[in-house]
């Protein structure tokens, strides 16, 4: 008996067997489907191309460009021609006379602008969320995130004109208490100016981040307040059983993630802030990276530090994201 030829057979993703013509015809839809919808929605693809791009040459190229740290650059030689020094950057930043009070500065500024940020924006958040005049909340919104669209050059203008020994607005204040003619000088004082930094960095930058949290506030069902008001509660009450709860992932996603800047205190910030009278309480590491490694071109030794701060952040996230999920069963992975 002649033998017939059997179709050859192969599995599409469902599971489903199929002939390799069934197969070829499969795939074929499948193309020409994605090419139409990639037609359909070409604006939006368009439109992902800076982003894309920024990623990619801001993010993803300097990661190749990390082996910098590694030896001593010179621009003549380029990455690849640069001789091969070790962990000898790396050494110079912690053998560094100011190591120690770097990492104390930084940490205590994050840490600080973290406290103090965070729990004023939730509360902004709250305070919108619970207004009942649309006008007022519309007004306030506006003012408190307006100050983060100024850069930090201008932010040094208004605290100098608040803050000024000789004519500033709160000195003129100070000096009608006390009646005299003696101001107080904010910015060159070791023990206020850690605190202008932190209040004008809550200041600037409450009103913004308050947003993701108002967004997480649109999303709690009104039918809980509702049965809440039935049941006699307080708008103290219904704050605390209801409104914190649910929105307390994306608290504890936001805390996560700053965690992971923690050593990035505000370069721009603290830059325009400091002179030489505070450097013992203002100078943090990105500070001394712009005046010790860039200014005498070290940048070995500022990709050394940036590494440093990028691999501790990392770990940090995963070490809080991992106490998080033990703890209140919420992470961001």
């Amino acid at each position: 008996m002649k033998k017939t030829s059997q179709p050859v057979v192969t599995t599409t993703k469902s599971g489903l067997a199929v002939s390799q013509e069934a197969a070829a015809v499969y795939k074929a839809r499948n193309k020409a489907k994605l090419g139409a919808e990639i037609k359909r929605h070409a604006g939006v693809y368009l439109l992902a191309i800076i982003p894309v791009a920024y990623y990619i040459v801001f993010k993803y190229v300097p990661i190749w460009n990390a082996q910098i740290a590694f030896k001593d650059f010179m621009a003549r030689q380029g990455v690849l021609g640069s001789a091969w020094v070790g962990l000898a950057n790396f050494k110079e930043f912690f053998n560094s006379f100011y190591f120690w009070s770097l990492i104390r500065n930084t940490v205590m500024y994050s840490v600080g602008k973290l406290l103090l940020s965070l729990p004023l924006s939730i509360i902004l958040a709250i305070a919108i969320y619970e207004c009942t005049r649309p006008i007022l909340r519309k007004i306030v919104q506006t003012l408190a995130y307006l100050p983060h669209f100024l850069s930090w050059v201008i932010m040094y203008g208004i605290l100098l004109a608040l803050l000024a020994p000789g004519d500033g607005v709160v000195n003129d204040v100070i000096k009608a208490i006390r009646g005299t003619n003696v101001g107080f000088d904010f910015l060159t004082s070791t023990k206020a100016f850690p605190w202008v930094v932190l209040f004008s960095d809550a200041w600037k930058e409450m009103g913004w981040s308050a947003i993701i949290f108002i967004a997480a506030l649109m999303g709690i069902d009104g039918s809980l307040f509702e049965a809440a008001m039935v049941e006699g509660a307080n708008s103290w009450q219904r704050v605390w059983y209801i409104t914190l709860p649910a929105i307390r992932p994306v608290i504890v996603t936001v805390l996560i993630l700053k965690l992971g800047t923690i050593l990035d205190a505000g370069f721009n910030q603290i830059f325009m802030l400091y002179s030489a009278p505070v450097y013992s309480v203002a100078d943090i590491i990105d500070t001394w990276v712009y005046r010790s490694g860039l200014l005498e071109f070290k940048f070995g030794l500022a990709t050394a530090v940036g590494l440093f701060k990028g691999v501790f952040g990392m770990l940090l996230v995963f070490l809080s994201n991992f106490i998080s999920k033990k703890v209140s069963e919420t992470g961001i992975f």
